[in-house]
């Protein structure tokens, strides 16, 4: 594996990332954990445009199916101690430099969300990390996952009218996980907390219910689902326990995730994760906040029926990770939070 590294900006605790389709090319977006810019890169990486300034307190951003660059964000979620005034944000690009940003909803602790879309309707997922708190590490309220059906049109919500959530499943503890996947071509959910790890499947119709499934009961701060050893069923691979040290690989004998493989290494503070392709192989790429801060590539070598660890970079403090493909290149962007760089990773064989 050959790997080259382009630091793209300096940004301050930079930490959410997400693609967006903009004036009909590929671009991508970086935002801050701390009071910080939103910033719009294209494909190679070069900085386009400021969305915003401030509040910062990015979590997750999404971009709006069928728009041209209008995406969603979280907005004032600093830290599990300083969240609850996050909401979600509707940004809307009017002209390079001028963004309209406006609530969509306010939802304290709102830490992950996604838009998914079912023959035809589009389901707004929200995922609060807890419910309430009184002091630093208070974790007595567990956060709940929400879900609404989000309308073609969303110029008639802001600060004043907003968007109707409705609570799908709560006693979340540490509800901190999501990866999107699909199942039989619906996209799905995948949501960790300290009770597990679900499978959240949108209903067929708007009138209909969520479908929630239990992958497993152990306690998990990420996971995705991705067929390593290619036998045709996917695996789970597990982050845990909430920004934990432990890297886990699942695997399914008789219908049920089975513990198949755990990374002999501890890494303090496992955060970025990405699951899928890469290079022609399926792999999970990780990084961890502490310690040696390393990026990390995982993937299953079939003749020694065993898992194997690259390292990326080192000493970087990934927070999240984006992988797209670009002439035929895989490209990753890392927000290093813990160096304040954003970096793009080209990697090939």
């Amino acid at each position: 594996m050959r790997v080259e590294k382009k630091v793209i900006s300096n940004l301050t605790k930079c930490y959410a990332i997400a693609p967006l389709t903009y004036q009909g090319e590929p671009h991508f977006l970086v935002a801050a954990e701390k009071v910080d810019k939103c910033l719009l890169f294209d494909a190679d990486g070069n900085e386009k445009d400021v969305v915003w300034s401030e509040p910062g307190g990015v979590m997750t951003m999404v971009q709006v199916p069928d728009s041209d660059g209008q995406f969603l964000a979280t907005h004032r979620f600093y830290s599990p101690n300083d969240s609850k005034e996050a909401k979600i944000v509707i940004a809307t690009p009017i002209e390079k430099g001028n963004w309209e940003i406006r609530t969509l909803v306010d939802l304290p602790f709102v830490h992950r969300f996604d838009i998914l879309v079912r023959n035809g309707v589009k389901y707004l997922i929200a995922c609060a990390l807890k419910s309430d708190h009184e002091y630093k590490e208070d974790w007595r309220f567990p956060g709940k996952v929400y879900a609404a059906v989000l309308p073609d049109d969303l110029s008639g919500f802001d600060e004043k009218h907003q968007l109707s959530l409705t609570v799908i499943k709560d006693n979340m503890l540490k509800n901190h996980g999501y990866y999107r996947t699909e199942e039989n071509g619906v996209p799905c959910s995948i949501i960790s907390s300290d009770n597990g790890v679900f499978l959240f499947t949108p209903p067929e119709s708007a009138e209909g219910e969520w479908t929630i499934e239990e992958l497993i009961s152990d306690a998990a701060s990420d996971a995705v689902l991705v067929d390593f050893d290619e036998d045709g069923e996917r695996e789970l691979a597990v982050l845990t326990p909430f920004h934990g040290d432990t890297i886990r690989f699942y695997k399914k004998k008789d219908g049920v995730f089975k513990l198949d493989y755990e990374f002999e290494e501890k890494r303090e503070f496992l955060h970025s994760l990405y699951g899928g392709m890469l290079c022609g192989k399926p792999v999970l790429v990780t990084g961890h906040r502490k310690g040696q801060r390393d990026l990390m590539m995982f993937t299953y070598n079939k003749e020694k029926g065993a898992y194997e660890m690259e390292c990326i970079d080192k000493d970087c403090g990934s927070a999240n990770i984006y992988h797209y493909v670009k002439d035929g290149k895989d490209m990753l962007v890392s927000t290093n939070r813990e160096i304040d760089e954003a970096a793009l990773y080209t990697i090939t064989e």
